[in-house]
């Protein structure tokens, strides 16, 4: 497996450019079942999540046409398959995203438990419970998710007891091809989900309310190709902010969407980091030091749990104390006892965790867990005296796309080795 290496203490300077959305890709690839013919998706990245779910979807029948550049051509008129085997979701929770889909257009569907980082349960049964209000019948076999609805979905009101992002997708999907009018009550409000809604809408379903905690769906007898560009990744573009914050920097970010990032840029800045928003950018100024600031994790509009992981290292060298609160994952804090190793004052208790900061972190042998948790590293070995190795950075490349290369052309001192 590859390892990073980084030798810390270089402020990164210059610009980045973000690539695609990889948490708004997925479900548009799942989508493309809805359909039958060609769609066409640009600004994808080329991450490993994006291969992991084309060779899922080839699985099922569907045919990738061509991947140049950043677009994607993806021919599902001959989706016949209807079993999505554990092989590959047990490597990506986003696989899951074919049950609505496949239930919708083929009436059954095989769908293993899904996989991906060990950050929590994350539960299928808001899924399940949806679907079955659908009128599907469901049952769990072997590991596998096995629905039918022979006749078709019908729509009805369903209501999610937590806010689940991917059951949101999974059953708007669903809802699309159903018979009727489907009303999603505390649905989820992430910018992944408008656009999702976005781009339904434009192959022919009638949906309102994204955006909102209540999404209405109209069913359509069919739905046409999709055609989309996908938007720059919010996560990607919060990890670039906090690196530059991190080392010290001067970093302009281009190709980002600033208004997905609200809450991060209110927390920079109330810590006393520079952030300024332009038209698609954004720049970060590091100063001399930082002050710490607590932290909750919340649906979106709050602050995303995609984010925590990083905000921590950033948390570990500012002044004072902060207190960081996970409220989505209850497993999204083993990342703490790698920083630990580096030096980092850290002290959990449930899904708390106490940081105080420290004058300098120390280079140290990582092991990454998970795709945010893998940037918490990179993040902080960036900042670090001395050298880090990070291994098992096959996790970060689940999400970023060529994040090294980025990193060496902001002046970063960092390589992989294999």
């Amino acid at each position: 497996m590859d390892k990073l290496i980084i030798e810390g203490g270089q402020p990164l300077k210059g610009t980045v450019g973000i690539s695609g959305a990889k948490n708004a890709v997925l479900p548009i690839l799942a989508a493309t079942l809805l359909t039958s013919g060609k769609n066409i998706i640009s600004g994808v990245p080329r991450v490993r999540d994006v291969f992991t779910m084309i060779r899922l979807l080839s699985e099922l029948g569907a045919k990738l046409e061509s991947f140049e550049g950043d677009t994607i051509v993806i021919d599902t008129s001959k989706v016949n398959h209807s079993e999505a085997p554990y092989d590959l979701v047990s490597t990506m929770r986003a696989s899951c995203l074919v049950l609505g889909p496949l239930l919708a257009r083929l009436g059954q569907a095989k769908v293993s438990l899904p996989g991906g980082c060990a950050i929590g349960a994350r539960p299928m049964d808001l899924h399940i419970k949806g679907l079955e209000a659908m009128g599907a019948r469901i049952e769990l076999v072997q590991g596998y998710i096995q629905g039918a609805a022979e006749k078709g979905l019908n729509g009805n009101r369903i209501y999610f007891d937590t806010v689940t992002v991917t059951g949101t997708a999974n059953l708007m999907m669903a809802a699309a091809l159903a018979d009727g009018e489907t009303i999603l009550e505390n649905a989820a409000r992430e910018p992944e989900i408008i656009f999702l809604a976005d781009v339904l809408g434009q192959a022919g379903a009638k949906i309102a309310g994204q955006g909102s905690d209540v999404i209405i769906i109209q069913g359509a007898a069919a739905l046409k190709p999709i055609e989309c560009r996908i938007f720059p990744d919010r996560i990607e573009a919060g990890t670039f902010l906090i690196a530059a914050a991190i080392t010290g920097g001067d970093v302009e970010i281009t190709h980002c969407v600033p208004q997905h990032l609200e809450a991060l840029i209110h927390k920079l800045q109330e810590a006393g980091i520079h952030v300024e928003a332009g038209d698609g950018t954004l720049r970060v100024k590091g100063g001399n030091g930082f002050k710490s600031v607590n932290v909750k994790t919340q649906p979106h509009p709050g602050f995303p749990t995609d984010l925590q992981a990083q905000t921590m290292a950033l948390m570990t060298v500012a002044e004072g104390q902060s207190i960081i609160v996970e409220n989505v994952f209850e497993n999204r804090f083993m990342h703490a006892a790698e920083l630990s190793r580096m030096g980092a004052d850290i002290v959990l208790d449930g899904h708390t965790a106490i940081v105080k900061g420290v004058a300098e972190l120390s280079g140290a042998p990582l092991m990454a867990t998970d795709l945010r948790a893998s940037a918490s590293l990179v993040l902080a070995a960036l900042a670090a005296k001395g050298e880090s190795v990070i291994s098992r950075v096959y996790h970060i490349d689940r999400g970023y796309e060529g994040i090294e290369k980025k990193l060496v052309k902001l002046g970063a001192k960092i390589r992989r080795i294999k």
